[in-house]
């Protein structure tokens, strides 16, 4: 048989790329720990925007219930839609760019998920599918995008494949400094405020005593005097109110004691409910 009289399987290619803001990714990380017990994965809908190079900008997600089986997925799509006009009275810009899933890669049920979505994203002509690994299958949250592209046999279209796409994550300054934080610190349980406080202050003095050292650097020679930071340091100094020691502790204990007091309240209130709760359950057995 010749070259030429031969069928060939063609894989449509793509050169689309995707860019996500680290927010998204802590936003589908805590819905992967506040999700239902019975459920082994969390998707959800992608917002964001198709930028003028055809990069696809994912800014917002959030997670839609759903049931899935060997065979078939359940979505609640009435929620889907009240979360999505939720978010457009806030950010009318945004519209769906994709979906995400946790797990790692795609799965069998990923193509009637996809199709879903290829259908919403109306001004998105290729959505995206996000992959998050929550269960850190390679030792880190391998995150990853896919899109769709055709699978066609000579010029007849046959079936169609997830492709991975180039997947950057861009973010703000403020952001970068959140994101380095919770990289680089591992805690076994959430900080409680006196700790959350105690960090606070901690990192507030280590920051005064760098200024400090800045100052002196600069009033003994040692470092070229900056414009801009000695006029911020300035600003900053002005700014402070004048406060008395003792008017300045007791402002701190007094506010320190209005916390201890709303913790003893809300710890009080959880006790209630819970006790209410394990009454009415055990009348409605009785």
């Amino acid at each position: 048989m010749s070259l030429s009289s031969r069928t060939l399987l063609q894989l449509g290619t793509t050169s689309q790329t995707a860019k996500v803001h680290p927010l998204v990714i802590f936003n589908i990380c805590d819905c992967y720990v506040r999700r239902p017990d019975q459920a082994e994965r969390v998707i959800g809908t992608l917002l964001g925007s198709v930028l003028a190079d055809g990069t696809i900008d994912i800014r917002n997600s959030y997670a839609v219930p759903h049931n899935e089986s060997s065979d078939q997925v359940a979505l609640d799509i009435d929620y889907h839609h009240n979360m999505l006009l939720s978010h457009q009275k806030v950010n009318p810009k945004e519209v769906i760019v994709g979906w995400f899933s946790t797990g790692y890669g795609v799965t069998g049920g990923s193509a009637l998920i996809h199709e879903f979505y290829a259908r919403e994203a109306a001004t998105t002509p290729n959505p995206v599918h996000l992959t998050v690994d929550t269960g850190f299958k390679n030792g880190e949250a391998s995150v990853k995008a896919f899109v769709s592209v055709n699978l066609s046999l000579g010029d007849q279209p046959v079936a169609t494949q997830f492709q991975e796409i180039p997947l950057d994550s861009r973010m703000i300054e403020a952001e970068r400094v959140g994101f380095d934080i919770l990289k680089t610190t591992t805690v076994d349980k959430i900080p409680g405020d006196l700790e959350g406080m105690e960090a606070s202050m901690e990192r507030l003095l280590a920051l005064i005593d760098d200024v400090s050292k800045y100052v002196d650097d600069v009033v003994e020679g040692r470092v070229a005097p900056d414009i801009s930071i000695g006029r911020y340091i300035s600003e900053t100094v002005a700014s402070l109110p004048k406060l008395a020691p003792q008017a300045f502790d007791k402002l701190v204990n007094d506010s320190l004691q209005d916390q201890l007091l709303l913790l003893y309240l809300s710890s009080l209130t959880r006790t209630q409910l819970s006790l209410a709760e394990k009454l009415n359950t055990a009348a409605q057995i009785l």
